[in-house]
């Protein structure tokens, strides 16, 4: 029987897999473009297309997830910090974890090159902390507790009351700046702080930051820091881009607790605040986690359409990419930075109280 090519799809409409050769000198975005086209190589490749086309545009406002421990991976200076400094971040949602690990930099400490495979009970013995395969010396962390405390014990006049997370990173970013001005460019915080880009972190009390506020409510030096905050400015960063006519796309390393602190803005909008909204329009996530375990940080786009969290029409413009953030992320910094031209900075850090005042006078004028 013969096909007969009037019945059947028109292979026309897709575009055709032409792998080049790749050779000596090729940069790392002529790779991605030459050889990249199926499975998971082929989602990072369109993750890395899409970003650079239609992501990191003016009227596109960024906001990225961090998860784990990456910065002691050096994700921070190697991939984050140009990104911000290129106006592709606008704000971020991360664990403590990695601003903690960032602060080191700062205090004169360096992640060495470990083993995953080691005798821990030596290592607790000699005073070093292992991440996996990285290596930190114990007193690092003694440190910077100490750093961390003196600086909010003494700044603490100086912050909002109540302030979000935001404030308290910012207040962090600026101590280090004025104490190791040669090292700014170093620190994920002071980088950020100086571009005006808020830091926040879905679970203030999980982390080394968290731990020193709370040894400073020990000694009666309270710092009113209210999570619920947070939840009305990542929001009003969102709202604010969309009632201007402009668009929401979110970059997500990996997932846990920050992913959904940046989808949920959605959400509230809709659910919670009954603003009309229909979800961020563009969706981008590195991740290693499956969908089919019931878990967040593998929830698909699609199931996030259900939740309001994604414009249903913007499917086309969500891709996950499975794999490694540790490997991921730096070729997907570096395709970045070949192709896209620098941003001017939002700086939404000092436009917070305007955007959160617009979205509580639409909340009560609704009601």
């Amino acid at each position: 029987m013969k096909c007969n090519k009037q019945n059947r799809p028109c292979l026309d409409r897709h575009s055709k897999l032409k792998p080049g050769p790749i050779s000596k000198g090729m940069t790392v975005d002529q790779v991605i473009e030459s050889s990249m086209f199926s499975f998971n190589a082929g989602t990072f490749r369109k993750a890395c297309e899409l970003f650079a086309k239609n992501v990191v545009r003016k009227n596109v406002r960024i906001g990225m997830s961090l998860a784990g421990a990456l910065v002691p991976a050096g994700i921070g200076r190697s991939c984050l910090i140009p990104m911000i400094k290129a106006g592709m971040i606008d704000w971020i949602v991360s664990t403590g974890a990695n601003l903690y690990h960032d602060l080191h930099y700062a205090l004169g400490y360096d992640f060495h090159e470990g083993q995953a495979v080691v005798d821990d009970e030596k290592l607790r013995d000699e005073g070093i902390i292992r991440i996996y395969d990285i290596f930190l010396d114990y007193d690092a962390l003694l440190d910077t507790d100490s750093f961390v405390r003196e600086t909010l014990r003494r700044e603490r006049k100086n912050l909002p009351d109540p302030c979000s997370s935001a404030d308290i990173h910012s207040l962090l970013g600026r101590e280090i700046i004025k104490i190791k001005p040669k090292l700014k460019d170093e620190s994920l915080l002071a980088v950020a702080y100086e571009a005006g880009v808020p830091i926040h972190t879905s679970s203030p009390a999980d982390s080394s930051i968290g731990m020193n506020i709370a040894a400073l409510m020990l000694e009666e030096e309270r710092i009113n820091l209210d999570t619920h905050q947070d939840i009305n400015e990542v929001t009003s960063y969102v709202y604010d881009i969309k009632k201007k006519g402009g668009k929401s796309a979110v970059l997500l390393i990996g997932g846990g607790s920050p992913k959904n602190f940046v989808l949920q803005t959605e959400p509230h909008i809709q659910e919670v605040l009954g603003l009309p909204e229909a979800g961020h329009d563009f969706f981008i996530q590195f991740t290693d986690a499956r969908p089919d375990t019931g878990g967040l940080s593998g929830a698909t786009p699609s199931e996030a359409v259900s939740w309001g969290k994604i414009d249903p029409s913007a499917l086309s413009n969500t891709i996950v990419s499975y794999g490694d953030c540790s490997l991921m992320l730096p070729f997907f910094t570096s395709y970045a930075m070949n192709k896209i031209k620098s941003r001017s900075l939002s700086r939404l850090y000092k436009k917070r109280d305007r955007m959160v005042g617009q979205l509580k006078k639409d909340f009560k004028d609704k009601a």
